[in-house]
Protein backbone atom coordinates (compact mmCIF):
# COMPACT_ATOMS: atom_id res chain seq x y z
CA UNK A 1 0.00 0.00 0.00
CA UNK A 2 1.34 3.41 -1.04
CA UNK A 3 0.33 6.42 1.04
CA UNK A 4 -0.11 9.92 -0.39
CA UNK A 5 -0.58 12.84 1.99
CA UNK A 6 -2.45 15.77 0.41
CA UNK A 7 -2.23 19.03 2.34
CA UNK A 8 -3.95 22.37 1.88
CA UNK A 9 -4.35 25.57 3.86
CA UNK A 10 -7.84 25.88 2.33
CA UNK A 11 -10.54 23.39 1.30
CA UNK A 12 -8.09 20.94 -0.28
CA UNK A 13 -10.27 20.20 -3.29
CA UNK A 14 -7.58 21.08 -5.81
CA UNK A 15 -4.77 19.05 -4.27
CA UNK A 16 -7.07 16.10 -3.51
CA UNK A 17 -8.38 15.96 -7.07
CA UNK A 18 -4.91 16.35 -8.54
CA UNK A 19 -3.61 13.41 -6.51
CA UNK A 20 -6.55 11.20 -7.48
CA UNK A 21 -6.37 12.13 -11.17
CA UNK A 22 -2.72 11.07 -11.24
CA UNK A 23 -3.35 7.88 -9.28
CA UNK A 24 -6.08 6.91 -11.77
CA UNK A 25 -3.24 6.34 -14.23
CA UNK A 26 -1.91 3.59 -11.96
CA UNK A 27 -4.97 1.36 -11.44
CA UNK A 28 -2.80 -1.66 -10.67
CA UNK A 29 -1.19 0.08 -7.68
CA UNK A 30 -2.87 -0.07 -4.27
CA UNK A 31 -2.78 3.41 -2.76
CA UNK A 32 -4.55 5.70 -0.35
CA UNK A 33 -4.88 9.48 -0.29
CA UNK A 34 -4.93 11.10 3.14
CA UNK A 35 -6.42 14.60 2.83
CA UNK A 36 -5.64 17.30 5.39
CA UNK A 37 -7.47 20.61 4.95
CA UNK A 38 -7.24 24.00 6.68
CA UNK A 39 -3.68 23.25 7.76
CA UNK A 40 -2.41 26.51 9.23
CA UNK A 41 0.33 25.72 11.77
CA UNK A 42 3.79 24.20 11.96
CA UNK A 43 2.54 21.79 14.63
CA UNK A 44 -0.04 20.27 12.28
CA UNK A 45 2.59 19.94 9.56
CA UNK A 46 4.99 18.22 11.96
CA UNK A 47 2.34 15.65 12.90
CA UNK A 48 1.62 14.92 9.23
CA UNK A 49 5.36 14.67 8.50
CA UNK A 50 5.67 11.99 11.19
CA UNK A 51 2.72 10.07 9.72
CA UNK A 52 4.17 10.24 6.22
CA UNK A 53 7.62 9.26 7.47
CA UNK A 54 6.25 6.20 9.31
CA UNK A 55 4.56 5.02 6.10
CA UNK A 56 7.30 6.11 3.67
CA UNK A 57 4.66 8.28 2.05
CA UNK A 58 4.67 11.06 -0.54
CA UNK A 59 3.43 14.57 0.26
CA UNK A 60 1.65 16.87 -2.17
CA UNK A 61 0.41 20.30 -1.13
CA UNK A 62 -1.25 23.46 -2.41
CA UNK A 63 -0.17 25.90 0.29
CA UNK A 64 -0.32 29.58 -0.63
CA UNK A 65 1.26 30.71 2.64
CA UNK A 66 5.01 30.97 2.23
CA UNK A 67 5.85 30.08 5.82
CA UNK A 68 3.85 26.84 5.71
CA UNK A 69 5.30 25.83 2.35
CA UNK A 70 8.85 26.55 3.52
CA UNK A 71 8.41 24.66 6.80
CA UNK A 72 6.94 21.65 5.00
CA UNK A 73 9.78 21.70 2.46
CA UNK A 74 12.45 21.83 5.18
CA UNK A 75 10.89 19.13 7.37
CA UNK A 76 10.30 16.92 4.35
CA UNK A 77 13.97 17.27 3.38
CA UNK A 78 15.04 16.54 6.96
CA UNK A 79 12.96 13.33 6.99
CA UNK A 80 13.96 12.36 3.43
CA UNK A 81 10.39 12.66 2.14
CA UNK A 82 9.34 13.63 -1.36
CA UNK A 83 7.36 16.89 -1.21
CA UNK A 84 5.50 18.17 -4.27
CA UNK A 85 4.41 21.80 -4.49
CA UNK A 86 1.37 21.63 -6.76
CA UNK A 87 1.13 25.35 -7.51
CA UNK A 88 4.80 26.10 -8.10
CA UNK A 89 5.30 24.69 -11.63
CA UNK A 90 1.91 26.03 -12.84
CA UNK A 91 2.61 29.55 -11.67
CA UNK A 92 6.06 29.32 -13.19
CA UNK A 93 4.70 28.43 -16.63
CA UNK A 94 1.95 31.06 -16.47
CA UNK A 95 4.39 33.73 -15.38
CA UNK A 96 6.74 32.89 -18.25
CA UNK A 97 3.88 32.96 -20.75
CA UNK A 98 2.36 36.19 -19.44
CA UNK A 99 5.75 37.78 -18.83
CA UNK A 100 4.52 38.82 -15.40
CA UNK A 101 4.55 37.71 -11.78
CA UNK A 102 1.45 36.81 -9.75
CA UNK A 103 0.01 39.81 -7.92
CA UNK A 104 -2.27 38.07 -5.42
CA UNK A 105 0.65 37.76 -2.98
CA UNK A 106 3.74 39.95 -3.17
CA UNK A 107 6.78 37.84 -4.01
CA UNK A 108 4.73 34.65 -4.36
CA UNK A 109 6.37 33.63 -7.63
CA UNK A 110 9.86 33.81 -6.15
CA UNK A 111 8.85 31.90 -3.06
CA UNK A 112 7.18 29.14 -5.06
CA UNK A 113 10.44 28.75 -6.93
CA UNK A 114 12.34 28.52 -3.65
CA UNK A 115 14.34 25.48 -4.72
CA UNK A 116 16.06 27.54 -7.42
CA UNK A 117 16.70 30.53 -5.19
CA UNK A 118 17.72 28.27 -2.32
CA UNK A 119 20.43 26.70 -4.51
CA UNK A 120 21.73 30.16 -5.37
CA UNK A 121 21.81 31.07 -1.67
CA UNK A 122 23.51 27.86 -0.56
CA UNK A 123 26.07 27.92 -3.37
CA UNK A 124 27.02 31.49 -2.53
CA UNK A 125 27.28 30.49 1.13
CA UNK A 126 29.56 27.53 0.35
CA UNK A 127 31.87 29.65 -1.79
CA UNK A 128 31.99 32.43 0.79
CA UNK A 129 32.79 29.99 3.62
CA UNK A 130 35.23 27.79 1.73
CA UNK A 131 38.55 26.78 3.30
CA UNK A 132 37.99 28.57 6.60
CA UNK A 133 36.94 31.93 5.19
CA UNK A 134 34.49 34.16 7.09
CA UNK A 135 34.51 32.06 10.26
CA UNK A 136 31.97 34.37 11.87
CA UNK A 137 29.35 32.93 9.51
CA UNK A 138 29.79 29.32 10.69
CA UNK A 139 26.90 29.77 13.12
CA UNK A 140 24.57 29.96 10.10
CA UNK A 141 25.87 26.73 8.53
CA UNK A 142 23.82 23.56 8.72
CA UNK A 143 26.88 21.39 8.07
CA UNK A 144 30.56 22.16 8.75
CA UNK A 145 33.31 19.99 7.26
CA UNK A 146 36.76 19.64 8.82
CA UNK A 147 39.72 17.99 7.16
CA UNK A 148 43.28 18.27 5.99
CA UNK A 149 44.06 19.41 2.47
CA UNK A 150 42.82 17.20 -0.41
CA UNK A 151 40.10 15.41 1.57
CA UNK A 152 37.47 16.80 -0.85
CA UNK A 153 36.12 19.48 1.49
CA UNK A 154 35.32 21.94 -1.29
CA UNK A 155 33.69 19.56 -3.81
CA UNK A 156 31.59 17.98 -1.04
CA UNK A 157 30.55 21.46 0.09
CA UNK A 158 29.50 22.49 -3.42
CA UNK A 159 27.64 19.21 -3.98
CA UNK A 160 25.69 19.61 -0.75
CA UNK A 161 25.05 23.27 -1.54
CA UNK A 162 23.48 22.27 -4.86
CA UNK A 163 21.22 19.98 -2.83
CA UNK A 164 20.07 23.00 -0.85
CA UNK A 165 22.23 22.83 2.29
CA UNK A 166 24.20 25.61 3.95
CA UNK A 167 27.72 24.16 4.16
CA UNK A 168 31.06 25.56 5.27
CA UNK A 169 34.45 23.90 5.48
CA UNK A 170 37.50 24.54 7.65
CA UNK A 171 41.02 23.24 6.90
CA UNK A 172 43.12 21.34 9.42
CA UNK A 173 46.82 22.17 9.18
CA UNK A 174 49.66 20.53 11.12
CA UNK A 175 50.35 22.24 14.46
CA UNK A 176 47.57 24.80 13.96
CA UNK A 177 44.52 24.68 16.26
CA UNK A 178 40.97 24.44 14.98
CA UNK A 179 39.28 27.85 15.37
CA UNK A 180 37.45 28.22 18.69
CA UNK A 181 34.17 29.04 16.95
CA UNK A 182 33.98 25.44 15.66
CA UNK A 183 33.93 24.04 19.20
CA UNK A 184 30.98 26.29 20.03
CA UNK A 185 28.83 24.83 17.23
CA UNK A 186 26.24 22.12 17.91
CA UNK A 187 28.33 18.94 17.52
CA UNK A 188 25.81 17.27 15.21
CA UNK A 189 26.71 19.88 12.58
CA UNK A 190 30.41 19.03 12.48
CA UNK A 191 31.81 16.31 10.21
CA UNK A 192 35.48 15.32 10.28
CA UNK A 193 36.84 13.96 7.00
CA UNK A 194 39.44 11.22 7.41
CA UNK A 195 41.51 9.27 4.89
CA UNK A 196 44.43 6.93 4.34
CA UNK A 197 47.83 8.70 4.47
CA UNK A 198 49.34 6.70 1.61
CA UNK A 199 46.48 7.49 -0.75
CA UNK A 200 46.41 11.12 0.35
CA UNK A 201 50.15 11.39 -0.30
CA UNK A 202 49.56 10.18 -3.86
CA UNK A 203 46.81 12.77 -4.38
CA UNK A 204 49.06 15.52 -3.09
CA UNK A 205 51.90 14.39 -5.35
CA UNK A 206 49.60 15.00 -8.30
CA UNK A 207 49.02 18.48 -6.94
CA UNK A 208 52.75 18.93 -6.37
CA UNK A 209 53.46 18.01 -9.99
CA UNK A 210 50.88 20.57 -11.09
CA UNK A 211 52.75 23.12 -8.98
CA UNK A 212 55.98 22.06 -10.75
CA UNK A 213 57.48 20.48 -7.62
CA UNK A 214 57.16 23.56 -5.41
CA UNK A 215 55.40 21.73 -2.54
CA UNK A 216 57.49 18.59 -1.86
CA UNK A 217 56.94 18.52 1.92
CA UNK A 218 53.20 18.99 1.47
CA UNK A 219 53.09 15.78 -0.59
CA UNK A 220 55.60 13.64 1.34
CA UNK A 221 54.24 10.55 3.05
CA UNK A 222 55.87 11.37 6.41
CA UNK A 223 54.37 14.86 6.48
CA UNK A 224 50.95 13.60 5.41
CA UNK A 225 50.97 10.93 8.10
CA UNK A 226 51.87 13.49 10.77
CA UNK A 227 49.14 15.80 9.58
CA UNK A 228 46.50 13.07 9.58
CA UNK A 229 47.53 11.94 13.07
CA UNK A 230 47.37 15.54 14.25
CA UNK A 231 43.91 15.94 12.72
CA UNK A 232 42.71 12.73 14.41
CA UNK A 233 43.91 14.07 17.76
CA UNK A 234 41.94 17.28 17.25
CA UNK A 235 38.85 15.40 16.07
CA UNK A 236 38.89 13.26 19.23
CA UNK A 237 38.69 16.33 21.46
CA UNK A 238 34.96 16.52 20.74
CA UNK A 239 33.54 13.00 20.98
CA UNK A 240 30.23 13.97 19.40
CA UNK A 241 31.73 15.14 16.13
CA UNK A 242 31.12 12.66 13.32
CA UNK A 243 34.08 11.13 11.51
CA UNK A 244 33.55 10.30 7.84
CA UNK A 245 36.08 8.26 5.87
CA UNK A 246 36.52 9.56 2.35
CA UNK A 247 39.15 7.13 1.04
CA UNK A 248 38.32 5.77 -2.43
CA UNK A 249 34.71 7.02 -2.31
CA UNK A 250 32.92 9.21 -4.86
CA UNK A 251 31.72 12.66 -3.79
CA UNK A 252 28.07 11.64 -4.14
CA UNK A 253 28.46 8.69 -1.77
CA UNK A 254 30.30 10.77 0.83
CA UNK A 255 27.68 13.52 0.66
CA UNK A 256 24.79 11.06 0.96
CA UNK A 257 26.44 9.46 3.96
CA UNK A 258 26.86 12.86 5.62
CA UNK A 259 23.22 13.78 4.99
CA UNK A 260 21.94 10.48 6.37
CA UNK A 261 23.98 10.91 9.54
CA UNK A 262 22.95 14.57 9.84
CA UNK A 263 19.27 13.66 9.58
CA UNK A 264 19.62 10.98 12.26
CA UNK A 265 21.55 13.30 14.55
CA UNK A 266 19.06 16.14 14.09
CA UNK A 267 16.15 13.82 14.75
CA UNK A 268 17.69 12.50 17.99
CA UNK A 269 18.45 16.04 19.18
CA UNK A 270 14.86 17.21 18.55
CA UNK A 271 13.25 14.24 20.35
Amino acid sequence: MYHIYALSDSTGRTVDQAARVVLAQFPQIESEVHLFTEVDSFEEIDIIIQLAHSNSGLIIHSFVKHELSEHLWYEGRLHNLEVINLLGPILNRFSNFLNSTPEEKPGLFSRLNKDYFRRIETTEFALKHDDGAHLEGLVDAEIVLLGVSRTFKTPISIYLAFKGWLVANVPVVLNMPIPDVVYKLPPEKVFCLTTNPEILSRLRNVRNEYLKGNAPQYASYDYVKKEINYASMLFNVQSKWTKVRVTAKPIEEIATNILNIYRRNSKSVST
